[in-house]
């Protein structure tokens, strides 16, 4: 069933704004209105799941299941956290830390205590960072040796390892600091500073899809290279780390209505589409990564008014994703630029992350709430499947 903007807003009992905004972050899902294009219908079942949320009718079974969607840690680390509006790594506040430092010094920080990078000759970059840096990783983990077992020192030793490889395979060999090499790989070394600032803020938060994934897989005891494959592999998704290319495709396909971008994004909410680059749950005051980033270049003219119509229309600010694509656009960066710095500063993350975690001595095992058909118990030799009480 679906439900029209009143009967919705009625139901939820909230603004518009607050419609649209469920809308762009997928909670409720939209579609035309087949008697008036210009109007939007909502799904039913949607709009009552987060009424019933708001009114705090949740059953122990949906908060577990919301726990791992989002929101509720599940593991104890001392990497980074997000407090009071704020990222820190270590205590330390990473907008602070992004002033001055570069990404090595974050892995010094965050690996606490790190290896030097291993220098290699200069050489070649692949076509496609992102393909090569899938390649170097898989390569890797194929010969690793297992990270349990490992000291401390030949972590942080392997930790190094598996960042300098990904390093050269996405930037070329070479040496020198990465956001310098970063530059010369997009062809902009007048963008090196502000890059450098961007691999600063962007090494790691909290446990995010990829870094948990990173997590499980060295609980098995897997090498870390294995783990970092496996970290990046879950950033790939549109709704973790490529989300800024989404950002690119949104504000060249609301282009046509440059004096009007309401309209361009009332079209993308009233086909059903997210509007990206907008709003984070830990960040109700606004991304302050993203506020540290566009503050450190000339924000486009498209972009900038891009936000204000979001803003204004959604009631969120921008975030991170979107400063990586007004990034883009500001230094006319290829199109792969966006994913390679954000899966390069990432590295970095993951690697502290399994470092904890080996560290641990834990395995993370999952659990599922079966949902399917009724079980049909199969009789059987008592002790196998009969349902004897004796």
């Amino acid at each position: 069933m679906w439900l029209s903007a009143a009967e919705a807003l009625t139901r939820l009992g909230s603004k518009p704004q607050s419609l649209y905004a469920s809308v762009s972050r997928g909670r409720i899902r939209a579609k035309p209105d087949p008697l008036d294009t210009r109007r939007s219908l909502y799904r039913e079942e949607d709009v009552d799941r987060l009424a019933a949320r708001a009114r705090g009718r949740r059953s122990s079974a949906t908060v577990a299941s919301e726990a791992i969607s989002w929101g509720d840690p599940v593991l104890p680390s001392a990497i980074s956290t997000v407090s009071g509006g704020r990222l820190y790594y270590r205590g330390l506040d990473t907008v602070a830390l992004s002033a001055g430092a570069g990404l090595e010094d974050i892995a010094t920080l965050l690996w606490d205590g790190a290896s030097s990078l291993p220098v290699t000759a200069p050489g070649p970059a692949a076509a496609t960072p992102m393909a090569s840096a899938f390649a170097v990783l898989a390569e890797r983990a194929a010969f690793a040796v297992p990270s349990a077992g490992l000291g401390p020192w030949q972590l942080r030793g392997e930790a190094a390892g598996v960042l300098g490889a990904m390093a050269d395979a996405m930037l070329g060999a070479g040496s020198g600091p990465l956001h310098l090499r970063l530059a010369d790989r997009l062809g902009r070394p007048d963008a090196a500073d502000v890059l450098r600032r961007a691999l600063v803020l962007l090494a790691d938060h909290e446990l995010n899809a990829s870094t948990f994934a990173a997590r499980v897989a060295v609980s098995t005891g897997a090498s870390l290279a294995a783990g970092a494959l496996a970290g990046l592999a879950t950033f790939t998704g549109p709704r973790h780390g490529t989300a800024a290319g989404a950002v690119l495709a949104l504000a060249l396909d609301i282009g046509p209505h440059a004096d009007r971008p309401g309209d361009g994004l009332r079209e993308w909410l009233g086909e059903g589409r997210i509007i990206p680059g907008f709003g984070h749950r830990l960040y109700p005051g606004g991304d302050v990564r993203a506020e540290a980033l566009l503050g450190a270049i000339g924000v486009p003219a498209a972009f900038r008014k891009l936000a204000a119509v979001a803003e204004d229309l959604l009631g969120d600010r921008p975030n991170v994703d979107f400063a990586l694509a007004a990034l883009t656009a500001a230094y006319d960066l290829p199109p792969h630029a966006p994913a390679t710095i954000f899966a390069l500063a990432r590295s970095v993350g993951w690697l502290a992350h399994m470092l904890e975690q080996v560290a641990s001595g834990q395995l993370i095992p999952p659990r599922a709430r079966y949902v399917g058909p009724a079980v049909q118990p199969v009789p059987g030799p008592r002790g196998c499947c009969s349902s004897s009480t004796q």
